[in-house]
């Protein structure tokens, strides 16, 4: 065996472990995991005996193994782009949602309090700045940031 092919093996246990550690609970996750797993379980094989992949190919009617290996990559990469555009999506209707909620909140508290949207105090703070405690909200990154 060459140190290029143990490289790469190593290049793939190493990615494989990185996904195994990520802390995915969803049932798409799962699904995505399976599927990174048996992919680079083909990698792995791949490596070891590409003559295979070779043959694979000739069967498949492509003409090399890399050229097979190609295809795969595009779509695999095809299938990331659209997750990845799917999450980002579904992260921003979130993040609308929740600013919304926090405006209606912010209206119905100032509408209890009998405070008008653009009252100010002569010191230049408004109503609510000075009747309200800070509010902890959760970070992107985990970590708790006070509003």
């Amino acid at each position: 065996m060459t140190v290029i092919k143990i490289l790469l093996i190593l290049a793939v246990i190493g990615l494989m472990v990185f996904v195994l550690r990520s802390h995915g609970t969803t049932r798409g996750g799962a699904y995505v995991k399976i599927g990174l797993g048996i992919f680079m379980a083909f990698a792995v094989y791949a490596v070891v005996r590409p003559d295979d992949v070779s043959w694979v190919a000739a069967r498949l009617g492509v003409g090399r193994g890399t050229d097979l290996l190609l295809y795969l990559l595009v779509v695999g990469f095809g299938f990331f782009a659209i997750s990845t555009y799917l999450r980002f999506k579904e992260m921003e209707l979130k993040y609308a949602r929740l600013a919304r909620a926090i405006a209606l909140s912010d209206a119905d508290r100032r509408d209890q309090a009998g405070g008008s949207p653009g009252a100010v105090k002569a010191n230049g703070d408004d109503d609510r700045a000075s009747a309200e405690p800070p509010v902890p909200v959760s970070g992107a990154d985990g970590g708790t940031v006070t509003t």
